[in-house]
């Protein structure tokens, strides 16, 4: 492993130090990596391969170049910030990534949609700063909030702009029951797909060796997040074949990389491992999978996805009485 702590500087931490170009290729990666919560360029440089076999994959190159583009522009913006602690660690550029992610996914690509990837990346650290401003009273992160509330602006104004058009933008509906035959999950290699493919849904793409290399990412900075990741998915899963949601939502991914968030959330980053806070993050995943079929719901009309707001409005909900309900070391 790797050692990028700067209390215990390695060769990669001394180059980092000394070299400005270098240092900032550095808190890139983990601008990355702070997508779900880890603070480490390694890992943030196997996530990236993973965006990159994903969206090769899907036959969308473009969005692993976006997302490249909303963290180094995200990371940018950061530097006007002055909390430069909270920069160093990527906490300014996940956002942007993310941005980067979503809107080459739903958008036609022509220059005005990189423009709003620059654009959207921006904006995404000036919220980063607003919504941790105004939620600092609950001592709770602003978590991907700003990425959610600036994509979610972007993607409802193409609706307005010609020179904004999408064909991937869910087809705006009135709510209805759903009716899904009873047929089960299919085998064992069906779920084990979806288990990983709900990791990788995160950046917006079903990929097995995508999911299974995020993995192996959380695992390099912390094995407890990497357990979380596939419980979490796995629980998700579980949670939606219950409840008879769509299969092939549920094959994808769909109910489960905001449960997978909230389960690396509340299991090992804003808590420590113990059995009360295992109960805790297991009835957070569990809401989880009912906020994300709820928000899909509120949302069809107008024809945007959720994103990650499930994980952001469960984790606020959760974290907010954390101290009050689960025991700190």
């Amino acid at each position: 492993m790797v050692n990028t702590s700067r209390r215990n500087p390695t060769f990669w931490m001394k180059l980092v130090e000394s070299n400005i170009l270098i240092e900032f290729i550095d808190v890139t990666l983990r601008g990355c990596a702070q997508v779900m919560f880890q603070n480490n360029p390694l890992t943030g440089l196997l996530f990236f391969a993973a965006i990159f076999i994903g969206a090769y994959g899907e036959g969308h190159p473009v969005v692993a170049y976006g997302c490249v583009l909303g963290t180094i522009v995200a990371t940018l913006t950061g530097l006007t910030v002055r909390d430069r602690k909270s920069w160093r660690v990527g906490l300014y550029g996940y956002n942007g990534c993310l941005v980067g992610v979503a809107l080459p996914t739903f958008l036609e690509m022509n220059s005005l949609v990189w423009g709003c990837i620059v654009l959207g990346s921006i904006v995404s650290v000036i919220s980063t700063r607003c919504i941790a401003d105004i939620l600092k009273t609950w001592k709770v992160a602003a978590l991907t909030a700003p990425f959610v509330f600036t994509t979610w602006i972007i993607l409802l104004a193409s609706y307005a702009f010609s020179n904004l058009h999408s064909d991937e933008l869910p087809l705006p509906s009135f709510p209805h029951q759903i009716i899904v035959e009873t047929n089960g999950m299919e085998s064992g290699h069906y779920i084990f797909d979806s288990l990983f493919y709900g990791i990788s849904q995160i950046f917006l793409f079903s990929s097995l060796v995508g999911g299974i290399l995020f993995v192996i990412g959380l695992a390099i900075e912390s094995l407890w997040a990497a357990i979380f990741a596939v419980c979490g998915s796995f629980l998700a899963i579980l949670t939606a074949t219950i409840l008879a949601a769509n299969y092939h939502s549920i094959h994808l991914g769909l109910y489960s990389f905001s449960a997978v968030l909230t389960a690396i959330s509340l299991g090992c980053t804003f808590n420590n491992p113990s059995w009360q806070g295992l109960i805790y993050t297991l009835i957070g995943v569990i809401f989880t999978v009912l906020v994300q079929g709820a928000l899909d719901t509120l949302f069809s009309p107008l024809g945007i996805p959720a994103l990650t707001m499930p994980f952001v409005l469960v984790s606020w909900l959760f974290l907010v009485p954390n101290k009050d309900i689960v025991p700190v070391d």
